[in-house]
């Protein structure tokens, strides 16, 4: 994406239910209630399911994702997610 070209101008990457993976740490900017500033709210590699789908700055979306291990819904940004692909055995070839 170009500098002059807005993340909104595109679909959401993900789609609320999708199960994703978490690429970096995250930790309380001083946004999440009920936390210190600089806890841990998520770790590298939780997997969590996107809940909702908001604006920033009228720029980029932001991903509410649920974290069922910790029970924390967490924003994140595209960049910070990828999603997880599962398979299902409904989906083998059977002989």
């Amino acid at each position: 994406m170009q500098r002059d070209e807005l993340e909104l101008d595109l679909p959401p990457a993900f789609e609320i239910g999708e199960k994703v993976r978490l690429r970096k740490l995250i930790k309380n900017d001083g946004t999440f209630p009920g936390q210190e500033i600089g806890a841990v709210l998520a770790k590298k590699g939780d997997i969590g399911y996107i809940a909702s789908i908001g604006t920033y700055l009228q720029s980029s979306y932001i991903y509410a994702v649920h974290f069922l291990e910790t029970g924390f819904v967490v924003g994140c940004k595209k960049k910070e997610l990828e999603s997880v692909e599962e398979s299902h055995e409904s989906n083998a070839t059977r002989e």
